[in-house]
């Protein structure tokens, strides 16, 4: 192994560094892909970050799901017309419809940013 090599192979030229150098660069000074890096969390169980993190990441498929209980529901609550479903089914209408429109509000912002990128 001569001295210079590294581990990975042999040492870039000086041009190739000034190249690495610049998309580096480059890359640093887009906020959004920062942001994005420095929360990406490591571990063995994919579960482990906050509860807010979790349901912000999970937005889309928790608001599928409770469109398909709620759908469930409906059919239920008309089927028995017992006021026990009835209520079930309202109070969870509501939260699937703030689950929706948390989900079109960050789908908005993001689109925003991304034209004023």
């Amino acid at each position: 192994m001569s001295a210079r090599d590294t581990m990975d192979g042999p040492e870039l030229s000086k041009q190739e560094r000034m190249i690495l150098n610049d998309i580096e660069g480059d890359l640093r000074a887009d906020r959004r892909l920062d942001r994005r890096l420095r929360t990406l969390r490591r571990g063995i169980r994919p579960w482990t970050g906050s509860w807010r993190s979790a349901l912000t990441h999970r937005l889309g498929l928790c608001t599928c799901l409770l469109a398909i209980a709620s759908t469930a529901l409906f059919v239920r609550a008309v089927a028995t017309a017992a006021p026990v479903v009835l209520w079930l089914f309202a109070g969870l209408w509501v939260l699937t419809a703030t689950c929706l429109l948390l989900l079109l509000c960050r789908w908005g912002r993001d689109r925003f940013s991304a034209r004023s990128s």
